[in-house]
């Protein structure tokens, strides 16, 4: 429990209304303080739409660069664990990935996550960090204790390849490695595999590189298919 170490005036509990809790956090990160505002899952994260799209995302810019919310954090649990049903299972990054004045990121393992929060937390952004709900139970990894970051807007090329790259982000990460890995065994098929990490603003310079190869294959939980482009 948080509110242990840092007091319950730092880290306490809401009414649960969405609006509200990002709201909130608006007004604390506008008043100067760091902002780190949970969203219990995900799924819950539209009735706040209009304070991160509206409000957050655009509040520099109505102002003349005079005030801004960049120190405000979105933490919200993402994606399906298999039993979720409708509102435990949704990755609502789409949404969001249209609004320039935010950053989203989703981590594909607890070593990067805690990186990658950091990272959020300490940038003069808004930031949206969706955190894989599975792998609270399933990954296992030795995170370091002390604070470290992970640069946002930065992927991360996990395996070389020639003939096809596959993008993906989160725990899609570790489907697409065993895809590549089926693809080299039965069919010789070198495939590079590239953790897009940040959704945006995503780093073009990373995955344009990718006219070298025939064929980039982006791999999401939005829906059971493939994006497949031709380069």
């Amino acid at each position: 429990n948080c509110s242990c170490f840092t007091g319950k005036d730092r880290v306490f509990n809401t009414p649960l209304c969405e609006q509200g809790i990002v709201g909130f956090g608006i007004g604390v990160a506008v008043a100067g303080a760091t902002a780190i505002a949970e969203i219990q899952f995900a799924d819950y994260i539209f009735p706040a739409f209009d304070q991160i799209v509206n409000e957050a995302a655009k509040y520099r810019y109505r102002s003349g660069d005079l005030f801004n919310c960049g120190n405000l954090t979105i933490r919200a649990p993402w994606g399906c664990v298999g039993h979720g049903a409708l509102y435990h299972s949704q990755s609502p990054e789409a949404f969001f990935a249209h609004c320039p004045g935010i950053k989203i990121v989703i981590p594909r393992s607890p070593l990067q996550a805690k990186g990658l929060l950091l990272s959020c937390i300490e940038d003069k952004n808004p930031c949206i960090f969706f955190e894989p709900k599975i792998l609270y139970r399933a990954a296992v990894e030795q995170v370091p204790v002390e604070p470290y970051n992970i640069p946002l807007s930065q992927a991360e090329v996990l395996q070389q390849g020639s003939d096809v790259t596959l993008v993906a982000w989160g725990t899609q990460v570790h489907v697409i490695k065993e895809v590549a890995a089926m693809a080299q065994e039965k069919l010789g098929v070198s495939c590079e595999v590239i953790d897009l990490r940040t959704i945006l603003p995503w780093d073009t310079e990373t995955i344009c590189k990718v006219r070298k190869q025939c064929m980039l294959i982006l791999k999401n939980k939005l829906k059971k298919n493939l994006l497949v482009k031709t380069m």
